[in-house]
């Protein structure tokens, strides 16, 4: 028997509290980061993926400001809580927020990846736009992907 999945998009501004609360056990308790939650939050569409009812995974997008190319905007703070890991949950929510920005009318979404996950990325269709540099204590590299 599988488990039912629902997925409930937050409009920027609306408050996103099971988000809020998967990014700090994954991203704080878990890895270790201190900065989680930013002002870009409050301009974010974020996403929370409920699996047999409960918030299995969550990610966020909003629009760039780049004025040399038009329709790009950037993907991020994508979190699969460990128990919902391994069954394709991460590829799912890539789907649904690259889904959600093209009818937003995104043309190329970036991310800036942590390192050991870029191959996860790569298999997605992104390919490395820039140098590692490191995000608190992890490396990251820039990806992009046309959408």
């Amino acid at each position: 028997m599988t488990r039912q999945h629902a997925c409930v998009w937050h409009a920027p501004g609306e408050a996103f509290a099971d988000c809020a609360a998967i990014r700090q056990e994954v991203f704080v308790e878990e890895q270790g980061f201190h900065n989680e939650l930013d002002e870009i939050d409050a301009v974010a569409w974020h996403l929370c993926l409920y699996i047999g009812g409960e918030p299995a995974a969550v990610g966020r997008i909003f629009p760039e400001d780049d004025g040399e190319r038009a329709g790009g905007w950037h993907l991020g703070r994508l979190a699969v809580r460990k128990a919902f890991r391994g069954g394709g949950t991460g590829r799912e929510m890539m789907g649904l927020l690259e889904q959600k920005a093209k009818e937003l009318g995104a043309k190329y979404i970036q991310l800036d990846a942590q390192v050991r996950a870029s191959g996860f990325y790569e298999k997605l269709g992104y390919r490395q736009i820039g140098e590692e540099h490191l995000d608190e204590y992890c490396p990251h590299i820039m990806m992009e992907k046309l959408l």
